[in-house]
């Protein structure tokens, strides 16, 4: 729900915001950890009243998006800057309400996880992560706190403890499929620190991250999105591990929910078979691919199957009709 947020957000945040926030941050890092004692019943229920206060708003704010760019796709929505300021008016009361429950309940360490993750998601990474090292701080045991501070390191660095807190937040709930999927994704990307860190050599880093990945889809076998992200990775694989790829874009193909993402996956699968000049395999994945939303990635790789095509027979003739450009 909260993806549809990212990038319109952005221009949301107070100036104020991070001094607002460090305003709530009490005690050291050489503070005793503390928790909400269990029995107080009353802060527990406030505190599950603030998080159904947040939810309402965020996904009152999806529909709002939703339904200004489907008006907008008629000539009928809302310029962005009334949309914008719409959010924030919705936004500010559930900011507000967090501060008051951390001022008053400063040793929550639950409470600061969801402020963390709600400034977060207005793009404020400087008080999500205050948040989140103040939770940390407050129950050192908390996976999503080391989960969250990894994504903060990953962009900020420093690497090595990207690495550190996602294997943190595994070992800690290793039923998570999400924190494998983030290990995965940054040892993936971040290939010559994981290298040094886990030291191994550059083929064994790709199989450390797929070995990764694997967990993930193990705990969540029918999420296609986390599937597609997966398959995805063997294009940056080098040497290209073909038969690796396909077996997994297969895969994605037995969970997809409908004919758009299962046209996605031919497209797919006709890339990687361009690759290895199986054209009739490719002719029959991209006749197969129908969808208005593929029509230029289809031309694309139509084009370029006319290409290989001919240099393949050794001529040099002029591209067919389905190569031609518009």
């Amino acid at each position: 729900m909260r993806k549809l947020l990212i990038g319109l957000l952005g221009v949301l945040v107070a100036a104020s915001a991070l001094a607002a926030v460090d305003d709530l941050v009490v005690g050291t890092s050489n503070s005793p950890p503390a928790t909400l004692p269990a029995t107080d019943e009353g802060v527990e229920k406030e505190y599950k009243k603030l998080l159904e206060a947040d939810d309402t708003a965020q996904a009152e704010v999806d529909q709002w998006i939703r339904d200004n760019d489907e008006a907008a796709a008629k000539g009928a929505g809302v310029p962005s800057a009334d949309l914008q300021r719409r959010i924030r008016d919705r936004f500010a009361p559930i900011r507000e309400a967090y501060a008051d429950f951390i001022r008053r309940h400063p040793n929550h360490a639950r409470a600061r996880v969801a402020f963390g993750s709600f400034l977060n998601d207005l793009h404020d990474e400087d008080g999500a992560q205050a948040q989140w090292e103040k939770a940390l701080e407050l129950n050192p045991k908390d996976p999503a706190a080391y989960n969250n501070l990894a994504n903060i390191y990953s962009h900020t660095g420093p690497i090595n403890k990207v690495f550190e807190y996602y294997g943190k937040a595994i070992e800690l709930n290793p039923r998570e499929p999400l924190y494998y999927q983030n290990l995965g994704d940054v040892v993936f990307l971040f290939r010559k620190d994981a290298m040094k860190f886990y030291t191994l050599t550059e083929p064994q880093v790709y199989d450390k991250a797929l070995e990764i990945y694997r967990q993930a889809l193990k705990l969540a076998p029918d999420n296609f999105p986390l599937a597609s992200d997966v398959a995805q990775t063997y294009y940056g694989i080098k040497p290209l591990r073909l038969e690796d790829a396909l077996t997994a874009w297969t895969n994605t193909l037995a969970i997809a929910h409908d004919e758009v993402e299962r046209e996605g996956v031919y497209l797919h699968f006709a890339r990687l078979k361009l690759q290895a000049d199986r054209f009739a395999e490719v002719h029959a994945h991209l006749n197969a691919v129908t969808n208005d939303m593929y029509t230029v990635l289809k031309k694309r790789l139509a084009r370029n199957l006319d290409e290989q095509e001919r240099k393949a027979s050794g001529t040099n003739a002029p591209p067919t009709e389905s190569g031609k450009k518009d």
